[in-house]
């Protein structure tokens, strides 16, 4: 495994050149943004943009449900993705018989969890967006999932998220790092969140985070760390806690899964993981094999558990799982620093304040 991380490392840079031909071309779209030479569309009604400027995992899908579960009562939402790893093309409105093959796991997850939002998906939002609104007249607000590099669209509002550990200031362009967008780009962010924190983070460490990412004076900085919830059944909707006397089989197929895993080394007696590629598609095969290995687990108190991604691509062998105790973990962000109020504040006041808005 350290082999194989390595000489993954050395090959990343090794192809340093390519990073330097990928961070000029960005630099040049940039540029052309900037001088309005490319143009941006903008609607009329408030959306809010979840991105980041690298690749890999920053608690996008979760900071969206936070604005969804923050908003969804005092407005009518929408959301759209681009839908990653979807078997079909083109813009896409979610129903009652959609699957995530269809929509991508982040929007179903979405779809699943907020039945009354408005889940919709699209590769090319300047198209996606007129179609949404046209499907959905009654719409007020746009949450726009991973969408802040892709600049055919000016939001009203701009949170970019960035990774305790990984931060953008750190980080060097594709493919020798993870930038996907060049670090400066984070001007354009009215709100930046440092995610994935110690929970115990101090003060100190915090502001000389601060001090790194030299926030201008138009933006706000915030700190959340990961909270899990309490597990559920992935077909039944039980509860169950996970306690020191439970031994785990992980079912995962996510990119970054070392958070989940540092906490069920935490919370459960002992835990083994049965590893899938990020966006795996589950087979009858594979529902056969995670019921192998948690036969093979000699112990009378155990559980599966397995994330909300992976759920929403598992749900289509819910007959042969509701006999199973494969549990589903949900994760959320939580503020640290007693942030959650203030950024709250911002968010509604944004939307408040937008024009034409009469609430």
């Amino acid at each position: 495994m350290n082999f194989n991380f390595y000489l993954f490392k050395s090959l990343r840079i090794l192809l340093f050149p390519f990073s330097l031909l990928y961070g000029l071309i960005i630099k040049i779209r940039n540029y052309l943004f900037d001088k309005n030479i490319i143009k941006s569309a903008s609607f009329n009604l408030p959306i809010i943009a979840v991105g980041n400027l690298s690749v890999g995992g920053t608690g996008k899908s979760p900071m969206v449900e936070y604005l969804l579960a923050l908003l969804k009562n005092k407005y009518k939402v929408a959301t759209l993705s681009r839908g990653y790893k979807r078997k079909t093309k083109g813009y896409a409105l979610a129903n009652a018989e959609t699957t995530a093959l269809e929509i991508g796991d982040e929007p179903m997850q979405f779809h699943r969890k907020f039945p009354d939002v408005a889940v919709a998906v699209g590769e090319e939002r300047i198209v996606a967006i007129p179609q949404l609104l046209q499907d959905c007249p009654e719409t007020e607000v746009i949450i726009l999932d991973d969408a802040f590099q892709h600049r055919s669209i000016r939001p009203g509002f701009n949170i970019l998220l960035t990774q305790y550990g990984d931060l953008f200031t750190r980080d060097f362009f594709l493919p020798t790092g993870d930038l996907r967008d060049e670090p400066s780009s984070y001007k354009r962010a009215d709100v930046v969140i440092v995610t994935k924190c110690p929970g115990n983070l101090s003060q100190e460490e915090r502001d000389e985070i601060k001090k790194e990412i030299k926030p201008f004076p138009h933006q706000k900085i915030f700190f959340t760390t990961i909270h899990y919830g309490l597990p559920y059944h992935i077909v039944t909707g039980s509860e169950k806690a996970i306690t020191l006397n439970d031994e785990v089989l992980l079912v995962c197929g996510i990119a970054n899964p070392a958070p989940l895993k540092n906490y069920l080394s935490q919370t459960a007696k002992t835990y083994n993981q049965l590893s899938f590629s990020d966006h795996h598609i589950f087979t009858i095969d594979d529902i056969k094999e995670i019921q192998k290995k948690f036969n093979d687990l000699a112990v009378d108190q155990k559980m599966i558990i397995t994330t909300e991604k992976d759920a929403v691509r598992l749900m289509k062998f819910n007959g042969e799982l509701i006999n199973m105790p494969v549990f589903v973990l949900p994760v959320q962000h939580k503020f640290l620093f007693d942030g959650g109020i203030q950024f709250d504040d911002i968010v509604n006041t944004f939307i408040k304040m937008f024009p034409g808005d009469k609430k």
